[in-house]
């Protein structure tokens, strides 16, 4: 019986919750988490899709879950502007075995965007919505996020010439002789003061951070 079920790719998909909501005035909700469950005795792959891929960020949006484990799926929206409120998006969310390519089962999430919590009506959908969303998803194509795995950030060149130039010049003045210093083969007008000093180490502790984030 089961082994029916999963040739047709009928498989039973758990995600929670099923509907996401986000709000253009309200920076903490432009971050949701999808959280898939796995209630089986095998592991599954996952892939997420999106109706509107470029609108969005999905931080690991390919995976496996462990057997009866579940996982989180951090979902960013990227394009807040008052064009979008109101528009349906969907994800769907792919599940299969580890050593199959074919799904074995799918879930579709429902995305909108509004302009403000306040402004968010006290009853369900109406109608209309209802109406709206199904006329909009009738045709609708679903696309890899795989171009939004993760954070949108420069990629990881190591740091500019400027930081490394920099970063030089205060390694050298922590190297020159203190003001004061007698005994040195160095020019007294190459002599730094303390506070000097002090500044080129805060710099170069400022440019150490920068350059292990790049």
């Amino acid at each position: 019986m089961q082994q029916h079920q999963l040739a047709e790719g009928n498989l039973p998909v758990f995600v929670f919750p099923t509907e996401l909501v986000f709000y253009a005035d309200e920076q903490s909700s432009h971050k949701q988490v999808l959280t898939l469950y796995n209630p089986y005795e095998f592991a599954l792959k996952f892939k997420v899709l999106c109706t509107a891929p470029n609108k969005y960020t999905v931080v690991d949006s390919t995976g496996a879950v462990k057997p009866q484990c579940c996982v989180d799926i951090v979902i960013r929206h990227r394009d807040v502007r008052p064009c979008h409120y109101g528009v349906y998006d969907k994800f769907r969310l792919q599940v299969s075995e580890q050593s199959q390519r074919k799904a074995l089962g799918r879930k579709e999430v429902t995305a909108t965007l509004r302009p403000s919590a306040s402004q968010e009506p006290s009853s369900a959908r109406t109608q209309d919505e209802e109406r709206r969303m199904k006329e909009q998803f009738a045709d609708s194509e679903f696309f890899e996020q795989t171009a939004f795995q993760t954070e949108s950030r420069p990629a990881a060149g190591g740091p500019s010439l400027l930081t490394v130039l920099l970063g030089l010049v205060c390694m050298i003045a922590l190297m020159l002789p203190t003001l004061g210093e007698q005994e040195s083969t160095v020019p007294v007008y190459l002599h730094l003061s303390v506070n000097k000093k002090l500044v080129a180490a805060y710099v170069l502790g400022l440019l150490t951070m920068v350059i292990l984030r790049t």
